[in-house]
């Protein structure tokens, strides 16, 4: 990839929470205003929700869309919403939001740094008292190695 799918401007920190569709409408303007994505990727988004949850445990959600609407995809990038108040994720808590679009097949290399980062606890964790949008990018600057 030519450029950093992450960058400080799409990474955001809320003190409240949020409606699972609030979440995915963020993550999907977030991922808009980026460059990455037209404004169809919402809907792209809810289709593949009503499919399958995007709820992936350790309190993260990775809304995407389907592989029928990748024309919607300009370039990879990735949003990042922490949720201080919460997001109820089809019964699933959540408190990280991580819009994803990918390129062709860019997602999955994106998607592998980001697994790695959740599966251990102590990360989550620094991510979760990160007090900056600019903290929790820096902790978050291994997504841009993908």
């Amino acid at each position: 990839m030519a450029r950093e799918v992450l960058t400080l401007g799409q990474v955001r920190i809320h003190g409240g929470g949020a409606t699972r569709e609030e979440a995915m409408k963020e993550a999907a303007d977030i991922l808009q205003a980026a460059g990455a994505v037209t404004g169809g990727y919402y809907d792209a988004m809810q289709q593949r929700e009503q499919t399958v949850s995007t709820y992936m445990g350790n309190e993260l959600a990775i809304p995407h869309g389907t592989n029928e609407t990748k024309d919607t995809i300009l370039e990879s990038a990735l949003s990042f919403v922490r949720y201080d108040g919460g997001v109820d994720w089809g019964g699933e808590p959540v408190s990280f939001v991580v819009g994803i679009a990918g390129k062709g097949d860019e997602h999955l290399g994106i998607l592998s740094q980001i697994a790695i980062l959740f599966s251990d606890e102590d990360d989550v964790a620094r991510l979760k008292a990160a007090q900056t949008p600019e903290e929790l990018f820096g902790l978050l600057s291994s997504v841009n190695a993908s």
